[in-house]
């Protein structure tokens, strides 16, 4: 079995049991870098209702190794007007000590693939410049730069540009239907999905 193959196993839908975890891991990217435009890490009742607000609709993943989360990958709505509906953003984060060994490609596989199941056009990912790890990431999974937002966050005493990538999950030249929400059989069929590619 392929260590991909590993990552995407241990995948599974995050629940408010996992908050705490999940809030551990992101305050890092909050405190110490410009990843995040948060300036307080959010505590582990405010990451529970993040979740709470995520599922079912849409997916909250994390990845478990030895009893403990090593990361995380979800996604949000684009914006709030009726018209957006088919389009998501996504954000991932990843413990310190999770890097390179294939869980990040994971997760964005695994959300990726539930996200077209679920009927979704096009997602997007937001990225803090410069962040070669982050743009690489995105990249390999087929997303594509369509603009950057110039000096449109200040953290950390300077002006931070956001790059945009974004993914067609679904041909333009459809009509689509209306997304579904996020269940046990779509997360199945996505892992089965994402363990292939």
């Amino acid at each position: 079995m392929t260590g991909k193959a590993t990552a995407v196993d241990n995948i599974r839908a995050a629940t408010l049991d996992d908050a705490a975890a999940i809030a551990a891991i992101y305050a890092p990217y909050v405190r110490d870098t410009v990843i995040s435009f948060e300036t307080v890490p959010p505590d582990e009742a405010q990451m529970a209702e993040r979740i709470q607000k995520i599922l079912p609709g849409l997916p909250w993943l994390v990845h478990e190794a030895g009893g403990r989360v090593t990361g995380y990958a979800y996604a949000g709505p684009h914006r709030e007007r009726a018209a957006y509906r088919w389009s998501v953003d996504a954000g991932i984060y990843l413990d310190g000590g999770a890097h390179r060994q294939g869980i990040g490609t994971a997760l964005y596989a695994t959300l990726l693939a539930a996200l077209r199941l679920q009927g979704y056009h096009r997602v997007y990912g937001g990225i803090t410049l410069p962040n070669a790890a982050s743009v690489g990431l995105h990249e390999a999974q087929g997303f594509r730069p369509i603009g950057i937002y110039p000096e449109v966050g200040y953290k950390f005493g300077a002006w931070r540009d956001v790059g945009w990538w974004g993914l067609d999950l679904a041909p333009s030249n459809q009509e689509p239907g209306e997304p579904l929400p996020f269940t046990p059989e779509i997360l199945g069929a996505a892992k089965r999905e994402a363990a292939t590619r």
